[in-house]
């Protein structure tokens, strides 16, 4: 039996044999439920319209139900139209220019009803309840449980339709079940790496994933960078600036998170007056609405701040020679006369060798106006409330990697040896392989961070582009040698071995094993590496074993995948692959469906981890049933207890 102390605090929850029995029905009724709907996403990089269409729309899923539902009842356009007001309803009654208004919301709201019915058919009616807008809870339940049918029950549901005509919260009910559908569409989401980059908007993406009720992250390496920045790293800050100032992304620093950048404009001005700055101009794939550059001038922004990330990169190099770094001393291998570099023993000619802040004789010193920069822009980092809030979150709902329902998800690799065994890290605590690698970063983050000593949040910076990061997984982030030399071949970067071998199902057993997923019936699921389509690259390996959706949300890798994003749907029934095309704001955004692998039953939630959960909870309350029955705890006896003490 339980430990007497503990059966007794769950008493106070559940205060007669009555009570915990009738919890015990409720659990294993739920058990016996189809397990709900999980999306996996990767790689959103800041693309927030198509990613909360995504949601919106359950990538498609949303569509197909009501295509479940009206079948030929409906024609195309009508399930289309119902289907987008379903999405944006606020946007879809703005534009409705139905003669009958009140004609046209009885029958909307009956058709999303129905639609609701279909939804929620794999739920309680208390999780259902729970998701309805307190306001109209009541209304928007009876509507859900009516049998209009039924001759006693038509007239009633008539008049509550008419109630909500007649009292004008037609337009509000409507809102109302298009986002009741839209929940309930959903039942987890998964957000395999890298939110933050190249893309307008990731605070947005964080504002809708905040306010989503089931939600986890497994970070990416885009990710760990602004989490080190938000931690007060400056050669993170750097980091973050060079990428956002490249691909023109003013809005989500200045906008978004309210991160004053005029000091490196002003600095980038005055030093780079007269340089062109031609191999610094920005990626032009989205327009600045509150915040637009000139370009020039971003061009001449993205050069400081890159040079100044190389010196601090240099510096932290210095501090950390466990981190094996030293190919990436490039300041030094400058012939700043002859404006060329040597790397590997061979010397390349600089496409720029104007460089008026760096001191051949001390490369990586910042100067006095560059460390003032420096400050300045730390402390609106670490300022920002809600850069704040949405790095939290990071910590809350994230971490390396997660094990969900028979599933691994991380957002990089596991790093391995060409040989197939898992690459050693030799770390100052030790060394470190597979499973306790992972562990052991995700720990030196989270001290890291609440940490805030330089010293510890140099770990992000590694992360985010260190050789043996589980998130990079390369040997080198040739940002010197895109910038500044021509030949292509030194802009290469050399994938881990795990890139490779996790496309064979003996490797992919060995990693499920190593994080003891049953390689039978388990999945990896990672992003990171853009999935080339048009040259006939697929996402399933490994025999079905592996999937990769770094379908190339990023307006940046349309061109490179020929598509513009995954999504992976675990349902109770079979696991589906969403490919999705370039959004278009108002267009026909419906993803291509195709399932990829049948359940060989239907899952009940009996069968996931929230059911493992559940069941130990019902073990619980069955001792604490017996210890009612045998007088080892009195009914009642601790009821005085609830008036200081509510458990949750």
């Amino acid at each position: 039996m339980r430990d007497l102390d503990y059966l007794k605090l769950l008493s106070r929850q559940y205060p007669t044999k009555e009570a915990a029995s009738t919890k015990i029905i409720n659990l294993k009724s739920i058990l016996a439920l189809p397990k709900g709907t999980e999306y996996f996403f990767s790689d959103l990089h800041g693309e927030s319209e198509a990613f909360i269409y995504m949601m919106k729309s359950s990538s498609g899923v949303v569509l197909y139900k009501i295509n479940e539902t009206f079948g030929d009842l409906l024609s195309p356009k009508e399930k289309a139209d119902l289907a987008n007001l379903i999405y944006y309803p606020r946007h879809g009654l703005s534009t409705n220019h139905d003669e009958d208004e009140q004609g046209w919301q009885k029958t909307t709201i009956n058709r999303l009803i129905a639609v609701c019915k279909v939804v929620s058919s794999k739920y309680t009616r208390t999780k259902v309840y729970r998701k309805i807008p307190s306001e109209y809870a009541y209304v928007i339940n009876e509507l859900l449980h009516i049998d209009a049918s039924d001759p006693d029950k038509k007239l009633y549901h008539q008049e509550i339709l008419n109630g909500i005509i007649e009292t004008g919260l037609g337009e509000e009910m409507i809102v109302a079940l298009s986002h009741l559908i839209q929940n309930l569409t959903i039942d987890a989401i998964h957000i395999i790496g890298d939110i933050f980059d190249r893309g307008p908007h990731a605070d947005k993406i964080m504002k809708e994933l905040i306010r989503f009720h089931d939600v986890d992250i497994e970070w990416g390496n885009h990710d760990a960078h602004w989490m080190g920045a938000a931690a007060g790293n400056p050669l993170c800050v750097a980091s973050v600036l060079r990428i956002a100032t490249n691909y023109n992304s003013f809005d989500v620093i200045e906008d978004g998170y309210g991160i004053n950048i005029r000091p490196l404009s002003e600095f980038a001005g005055k030093m780079y007056g007269d340089d062109p700055c031609d191999c610094f101009m920005p990626h032009l794939f989205d327009r600045n609405i509150s915040d637009q550059v000139d370009l020039r001038l971003a061009a001449k922004m993205c050069k400081a701040i890159t040079i100044i990330m190389l010196k601090l990169e240099g510096q932290m190099i210095g501090r950390h020679p466990e981190y094996h770094l030293d190919h990436r001393l490039l300041l030094n291998a400058i012939d700043y006369k002859a404006k060329t570099v040597t790397i590997d023993g061979k010397t390349y000619p600089l496409k720029d060798g104007h460089f008026p802040t760096i001191d051949p004789a001390h490369p990586y010193a910042l100067t006095k106006e560059e460390r003032e920069l420096m400050d300045s822009l730390v402390y609106s980092f670490t300022h920002s409330d809600v850069l704040k809030k949405h790095i939290e979150f990071f910590f809350t709902n994230g971490s390396m990697y997660k094990v969900i329902n028979g599933n691994l998800l991380f957002h990089g690799c596991i790093p391995m040896n060409e040989d197939g065994s898992f690459a050693t890290v030799e770390t100052l605590e030790g060394p470190y392989s597979g499973k306790a690698l992972m562990d052991y970063f995700e720990r030196k983050a989270r001290q890291a961070y609440f940490s805030q000593d330089v010293y510890a949040t140099d770990i992000f910076y590694y992360l985010w582009c260190g050789p043996a990061s589980p998130l990079f997984g390369k040997d080198k982030m040739s940002t010197f040698e895109h910038c500044l030399i021509e030949d292509v071949k030194t802009h290469v970067e050399n994938y881990n071995a795990y890139y490779s071998l996790s496309k064979q199902e003996e490797y992919a057993d060995l990693i499920l094993k190593e994080f003891g997923i049953d390689p039978q019936t388990g999945h990896i699921v990672n992003g990171h590496v853009p999935v080339k389509v048009k040259k006939g690259e697929k996402p399933i390996r490994a025999h079905g074993k592996v999937f990769v959706i770094d379908g190339g949300i990023s307006k940046a890798y349309h061109s490179k995948t020929g598509i513009a994003g995954y999504t992976l749907i675990f349902n109770s029934h079979h696991l589906a692959l969403a490919e999705h095309h370039d959004f278009v704001r108002g267009g026909d955004n419906t993803p291509s469906i195709e399932v990829v692998e049948y359940m060989h039953h239907r899952l009940r939630v009996a069968e996931t981890d929230n059911g493992n959960a559940l069941k130990s909870q019902i073990r619980d309350l069955l001792e604490l049933v017996e210890a009612y029955k045998s007088g080892l705890i009195k009914e009642h006896q601790l009821e005085t207890d609830l008036s200081y003490t509510t458990l949750p």
